[in-house]
């Protein structure tokens, strides 16, 4: 459920910027109603951040998520932003080595060069010499995945805080970073801020969507080996693909699907269980 909510995600987030709600102050309202649903059930969860300072970074990483992901899925291609966020294999390689002292195995270079080789198709077209970020949105959606990477590596990094601790940090950096963001692009004139309500109901039931998704993963990640959460986590590709083909919000080609399956391929790689055998280089 958690997958299929983040990968349908692009539709409501479109429909209230059809209706004059950004998608930063979007997010920011959405995970507000979620973070104050989280404070009536765990009042004293967010003294977390004053217990774990290290909590503070998944704060912001959880944020700057969020802020790259919704924005870049409302500016064009869906199928492109998700398989530029899902270069998050790639970056956990170099975080984790950088935040754990996991140096990258073999197997863990083979998984980003083959992410990388399929950011390269993805990113390339006809009209460019060099495979490069062309736009806003492929910045917003390489951001993101940066950033559910560093999100991925802090908790574990933070495996010893409870789920509630965590779980409230994410949700108040999804709230604040957003609008903070938001806040800043409106002087800008990147963000616009909203003439009438008449986006509202999209944005209650989204947040609570949003939250019940966040409760399903947290049960199920709480029981299932974190290789198949991770696999399952994978469907969420599927989902946001077959969604905005099937409404006309992404075209497919034969570079993008054969970038996408390298993307794929590194990420089903990542979730398999580290071999004995492939020693850290």
């Amino acid at each position: 459920m958690n997958a299929a909510v983040f990968g349908l995600s692009w539709w409501p987030l479109r429909e209230m910027q059809a209706r004059g709600l950004h998608p930063l102050w979007a997010t920011a309202l959405m995970f507000g109603l979620s973070y104050v649903f989280i404070s009536a059930y765990k009042p004293q969860a967010w003294r977390g951040l004053l217990r774990h300072p290290a909590l503070w970074w998944l704060f912001v990483a959880s944020g700057v998520t969020n802020f790259g992901f919704n924005w870049a899925v409302t500016l064009g291609d869906v199928v492109r932003v998700v398989l530029l966020f899902y270069t998050m294999p790639a970056w956990a390689v170099v975080l984790a080595w950088w935040l754990l002292g996991e140096r990258p195995s073999r197997g863990g270079l083979l998984r980003l060069l083959l992410a990388l080789l399929g950011v390269a198709l993805v990113l390339k077209t006809p009209d460019m010499d060099w495979p490069w970020p062309a736009s806003l949105l492929d910045y917003l959606a390489l951001l993101g995945g940066a950033s559910f990477a560093l999100v991925n590596v802090l908790l574990r990094k933070l495996a010893d805080v409870s789920d509630s601790e965590r779980t409230s940090a994410m949700f108040g950096g999804g709230m604040l970073v957003t609008t903070l963001a938001a806040a800043i692009g409106v002087p800008l004139g990147v963000v616009s801020v909203p003439a009438d309500l008449s986006w509202w109901p999209y944005a209650f039931g989204f947040a609570m969507v949003l939250l019940a998704a966040n409760a399903c993963l947290q049960y199920g990640a709480a029981r299932l080996p974190a290789s198949t959460t991770a696999l399952v986590m994978l469907s969420e590709i599927l989902f946001a693909t077959l969604s905005s083909v099937g409404l006309g919000a992404s075209e497919l080609s034969e570079r993008k699907l054969l970038g996408g399956a390298l993307i794929v391929v590194a990420a089903f790689l990542a979730t398999m269980p580290h071999q004995s055998k492939d020693p850290p280089l």
